[in-house]
């Protein structure tokens, strides 16, 4: 395996790439005695339109098959279940599916490569039948009707919604019943065909592991017969930079309104480290505006009009982008206009050079004490590494931001033209 030495870190970070094309990324972390495997998959909610492998023409699948693809990755064709396997091995495993990539993931302090066998295989064995299909539509129909039902999910997607017109990401991850209904075996192993190929897959491991021992377990593992598929083609209807909606309010069994504030940003086609200092630069930003120790939260505190902390923060995606600031307020509107002057009232005199030095100090102490742990570090690596950005550089490009960046960017984003409300009331009859 190749090296790559962080002297501002001090990790180290082994990678391969295998003759199928899988990425391969290892990081020791000496003395620990817990190891953690993630192997995801470039392939989420969002990748509804693309050109099958061996096709011609792009097709639309249903919404919600990445969702329901990473269920079924789970039903083995001896009629087991790979979760099954996991537990004989005394591991805790999981999954998981967002808007860009699925994730098959595990942690273990012992039996970590019979384990980390099973992860690759059983993700190279697909096994879908009209039975199997049809029995999981119930299963997430469930799902998905317990969301709809739950508020903060709801004010979350509402926000989502209000920002987005066309792009997918306004879609839920699960889909609905109607369209997961219409899901069939044909469509999965086409899904499954095109991106479930190695080389639009990677491969993190961290813990205390020799790396040739490690490398020797994965391509033994690994179907090398899989020819590589680099050129998968994927579509998205085309976005415009305004907002679709400026705010949506629905009735939930609430005690206390719930609001999402949405800033919709343009995507932008940076390099990696000047796409990495953008997302740092905006995170700044956005601590220095809805942090606890900042001077709008304690005006909207002192006016009662926020309950608990203000959380969310800047989410870059390869083709879109926004900021969200989510929590509870008795009066959500009259908080998003006390943000709005907040915001324009800071854009005319500018951040004060000791909150961005706070802000950023946190910023990097933070970074440092997550490195304590091994999902943090897999699992950013992995999303970091789909945007063709290396996370061992986040602390580097960190060091070099400076005011001036952070109020360059406050020019340009938090903006109220771009910025859209999602509340979730008291039912009336509850209020």
């Amino acid at each position: 395996m190749k090296k790559i030495y962080n002297e501002i870190i001090n990790e180290e970070l082994y990678y391969d790439v295998l003759d199928n094309g899988l990425r391969v990324y290892y990081i020791p972390k000496k003395g620990f005695m817990s190891k953690y495997a993630v192997l995801g998959v470039d392939f989420g909610s969002n990748d509804l339109e693309f050109i099958p492998i061996n096709e011609n023409n792009k097709i639309r699948v249903n919404e919600g098959i990445a969702h329901f693809l990473e269920h079924k990755m789970f039903e083995q064709p001896d009629g087991g279940n790979a979760f099954d396997k996991f537990s004989e091995l005394g591991v805790s495993a999981n999954a998981y599916t967002g808007f860009n990539m699925t994730s098959y993931l595990f942690s273990a302090t012992e039996n970590f490569y019979p384990a980390l066998e099973h992860l690759i295989q059983y993700v190279q064995t697909p096994y879908y039948t009209n039975e199997n299909v049809d029995k999981e539509k119930g299963i997430i129909a469930q799902e998905i009707k317990m969301y709809d039902d739950d508020p903060k999910w709801n004010v979350y997607f509402n926000c989502l919604k209000a920002m987005y017109s066309n792009h997918h990401t306004r879609i839920d991850i699960a889909g609905s019943v109607e369209s997961i209904y219409k899901i069939t075996p044909e469509e999965l192993y086409k899904c499954y065909n095109t991106f479930y190929n190695p080389s639009n897959m990677i491969l993190f491991v961290v813990g205390d592991l020799d790396e040739k021992e490690l490398m020797e377990v994965i391509r033994e593992a690994n179907d090398d017969t899989i020819s590589r598929n680099n050129d998968i083609k994927t579509f998205m209807p085309k976005e415009p930079e305004e907002v679709f909606k400026r705010k949506i309010v629905e009735e939930y069994s609430v005690s206390m309104p719930l609001f999402y504030i949405g800033y919709k940003d343009k995507a932008e086609n940076l390099e990696a480290k000047d796409a990495l200092k953008k997302e740092v630069t905006t995170d700044i930003l956005f601590d220095i505006i809805f942090s606890e120790s900042g001077e709008l939260y304690k005006q909207l505190y002192n006016d009662y009009l926020v309950v608990g902390s203000i959380s969310g923060g800047y989410l870059p995606q390869k083709d879109y982008a926004y900021a969200i600031a989510s929590g509870a307020s008795k009066d959500p509107e009259k908080l998003k206009e006390m943000v709005d002057n907040y915001i324009d009232d800071l854009r005319k005199k500018g951040v004060d050079p000791v909150d961005f030095e706070t802000n950023k100090k946190k910023k990097i102490g933070g970074f440092l004490k997550s490195f304590d742990s091994i999902g943090y570090i897999a699992n950013n690596f992995l999303s970091y590494m789909f945007k063709g950005i290396n996370f061992l550089d986040y602390l580097e490009v960190l060091k070099e931001v400076n005011i001036d960046d952070v109020n360059s960017r406050l020019n340009t984003f938090f903006l109220k033209d771009k910025s859209v409300i999602s509340v979730v009331v008291p039912k009336k009859e509850e209020q």
